[in-house]
């Protein structure tokens, strides 16, 4: 294997991680922003943003393991796009609801 490939797959699984640890991050401070307000609408952002968080973590996970394959090929074009809504909605769910 090249260790170059290896090295993109590496730091390509790293940012992905980086980005699913930031969401969880924010995901904790809504938690705590939810308990104050005495949950009922406020956990709806809670939820989104774990589910986003998760989401990122797999899509991360999917990538580096692709990547690392013998024969890597491009990501599923529909991933980011999945991704990028996920932000976009839970980013949504807050302005609204927050």
């Amino acid at each position: 294997m090249n260790p170059a490939r290896g090295a993109q797959a590496e730091r390509t699984g790293l940012a992905w991680r980086r980005t699913a640890l930031a969401s969880a991050a924010c995901t904790v401070l809504l938690l705590h922003s939810a308990a104050q307000r005495h949950w009922g609408v406020a956990l709806v952002p809670v939820l989104l943003s774990a589910g986003t968080s998760a989401l990122l973590a797999a899509i991360g996970t999917l990538r580096e393991r692709a990547l690392r394959a013998p024969e890597p090929g491009p990501a599923h074009p529909a991933l980011p796009a999945i991704a990028s809504l996920a932000v976009t909605v839970t980013a949504t769910s807050v302005a609204i609801l927050h």
